[in-house]
Order: C-alpha cells, then structure tokens, then sequence
C-alpha cells in the first residue's frame, strides 16, 4: 500500500467517492456535519471536467445526500447500494431495493427504550443504529440486535461501521452498486478511483479488480486499498489542486 493518491486521468477514469469520514469530517451525528462551499465546487468543476463521470457512493440515502452537497446533485448510490441514480438530472432510479417489511421495523424500532443513548435512523432499506460518544454500548447493542434478528425472516444481515450498526437486506452493499454503476454511461469503460474510511467500503474495493480499479483508503489501512492517506482535509485539498481551484 502506497501513500499519497494515484494519478488520475480525467477523460479515462471515474472518481467514486464515499462521504462521511471521507470527503468530510464525521461529527456527533450525521446532522452535525459541514460540506464545504469549496468541497461543492470542486466536485462540481471534476464532474464537469470527467465528463459525468463522478459519484458518491454512501450509507447516507439520496435524499440526505442531496440535502447535504445541495444546490449540487452528483450521480450517487445511497443507503449502502439500496439505491442508485446513474443520471444527476434524473429523478428515476437506476437500481432500487426493496423497503425494509414492517415487521422488521416494528420489532426493532423501539431499541432505544432499552438503549436511551442510541439514535435509531430508519432509512426505509435499512435501520441504523448510531451510538457516536457511547462506544462502550457496543458489545451489548450487537447482542441485542443479533437475538431479535434470530426470531426475523432470514435475509438480512448486520453491517458494522464507525459507531453505527446497521440492519440490512443481505446482497445490498456499496460494492453490488459501483458494479452497477460502471454499466451505465459515463462510467462505462471507466476505470474507478475509489476512495473510502470504514468497513462498509471494503465491499467497493473488492469488485475494483474487475474494472482495473484504484482503491484510496482515508484515514485507516482498508483490505483491498492501493492507496491510504490520513484525513479527508487531504482529500479535500488534493480535490481542489485537481480541480484546478
């Protein structure tokens, strides 16, 4: 694994970039966070300048993405690869998931009774869990939420990232949505630059072979990166070098 970030050819390659912990600085809670006015404009210049050939591939949900870089609108995949838009201008979806079924929902909703200190976010594909500043609730979270999973249909999986778990549909993840993403113009032919924080992006990283892909890993040494640099202020100011600001 090298330091640094690897060249990039605008006109051959496409950028795929996770958010939170990546382009941004994770805070107390996903509200909390700042997207630059620079951030936005760099992404805007390297979208232009790729030719469309630059996404975010998040846990956040599109409509939350969308709020957060707003008045920008990027092609993205939200929710972990429960939802993809290929086009920016399009509000039709390229790839969407099933809803979570009700009964999932109901028996998990209410965790945070027992949990005080745990935000429960319901993304409608999925469940979150975030316990940011209440760590050392993890162990007994995991338990919990593994024995009323046991007593649910079988489908869905538990997802672990930084101080949030998630429940999901099982086959759903950033990976499966980069693959899709590749087949629709302009990425496809692309070779994908990936950059990424947590756990939940080593599933990109794992399908980058099969494009001649790149992996960045921000922050931590993630399975399958080529690259890793240390915070996403790096990534921000090498965005804005590339974007020529």
């Amino acid at each position: 694994m090298q330091g640094g970030f690897p060249s990039i050819d605008l006109t051959r390659d496409a950028l795929l970039f996770d958010v939170d912990g990546t382009l941004i600085d994770i805070a107390s809670t996903p509200e909390e966070v700042v997207v630059s006015a620079e951030l936005r404009l760099s992404l805007h210049k390297l979208w232009d300048r790729s030719e469309g050939a630059t996404a975010l591939v998040s846990g956040r949900t599109l409509e939350s993405l969308d709020s957060l870089f707003a008045p920008l609108r990027l092609p993205a995949s939200g929710t972990h690869g429960a939802q993809l838009r290929a086009q920016p201008a399009s509000d039709a979806l390229a790839f969407e998931a099933p809803l979570l079924p009700d009964q999932l929902r109901e028996a998990l909703a209410h965790l945070n009774r027992k949990f005080e200190d745990v935000r429960i976010e319901d993304k409608r594909y999925s469940l979150a869990f975030h316990y940011r500043g209440h760590e050392d609730l993890e162990a007994a979270l995991i338990r919990e939420l593994e024995a009323r999973m046991k007593a649910l249909p079988p489908g869905f999986e538990l997802l672990k990232g930084k101080a949030i778990l998630e429940i999901r549909a099982r086959g759903v993840n950033k990976g499966e949505a980069v693959r899709r993403l590749l087949h629709y113009p302009p990425f496809k032919g692309r070779r994908p630059i990936f950059f990424g924080d947590d756990r939940t992006d080593e599933d990109c990283l794992a399908v980058l072979p099969e494009f001649s892909g790149i992996g960045v890993g921000v922050g931590r040494d993630l399975k399958g990166a080529d690259y890793r640099v240390h915070t996403p202020a790096e990534v921000r100011h090498w965005l804005a070098d590339l974007a020529g600001l």
